[in-house]
């Protein structure tokens, strides 16, 4: 692989590479200009650079661990958009506050349905959820649960706020989910699991 050698074809495979991270991001950050707080075309220009060349460092970082088991540029262009995506939604919080609070089901709208039962069953389903993070949740857990899920506060805005790491609230998230679903699976609305999660 040409980015793996050193002289004048590893450049041809950096230059070549740059120009595909900043096309990924492009497509990305102008997808998402709405969210931004700032949508003119300079300040986009600024973004899609900076997440072009965050990519593609996160990516020859991890050239080694490429498989081959789909298109290099296929690889290569999930970097750009995941890394386009969290800097548009980095920005589009940063002037926000983060609140942690529990949840309240009346600020959530209800599902549409055309169908009486499946609303009444939707309806019954959240009453569980709610019920079951309020027994078997802690505070904090509910409140991590309630922003990530809930508030959508990008995982990487929410750790900077609290002072904490990625790791950390993955790992909260983690145990929440598996707490409620299993307060969920023994109160019966969810199907019991073949295995342990």
């Amino acid at each position: 692989m040409a980015l793996s050698t050193t002289g004048p074809e590893q450049q041809h495979a950096l230059r070549l590479l740059h120009q595909l991270m900043v096309r990924a991001a492009a497509h990305q950050v102008w997808r998402m200009r709405s969210a931004l707080p700032d949508d003119s075309p300079a300040s986009v220009e600024v973004i899609v650079q900076q997440a072009a060349d965050e990519a593609m460092t996160a990516l020859l970082a991890k050239l080694h661990t490429f498989e081959g088991r789909s298109r290099f540029t296929t690889w290569a262009f999930k970097f750009a958009i995941l890394q386009a995506s969290s800097d548009v939604r980095r920005l589009q919080w940063r002037r926000r506050e983060v609140e942690l609070r529990d949840l309240d089901l009346g600020t959530i709208p209800a599902a549409d349905h055309d169908d009486a039962e499946r609303s009444a069953e939707g309806a019954d389903l959240a009453n569980a959820v709610a019920r079951a993070m309020a027994t078997v949740l802690t505070p904090y857990q509910r409140r991590i649960a309630v922003a990530l899920l809930v508030d959508e506060v990008p995982i990487d805005v929410l750790a900077e706020r609290l002072g904490t790491n990625r790791g950390a609230l993955y790992k909260t998230l983690h145990e929440a989910r598996r707490r409620l679903r299993a307060e969920l699976t023994a109160r019966g609305y969810l199907a019991p699991t073949g295995g342990a999660r």
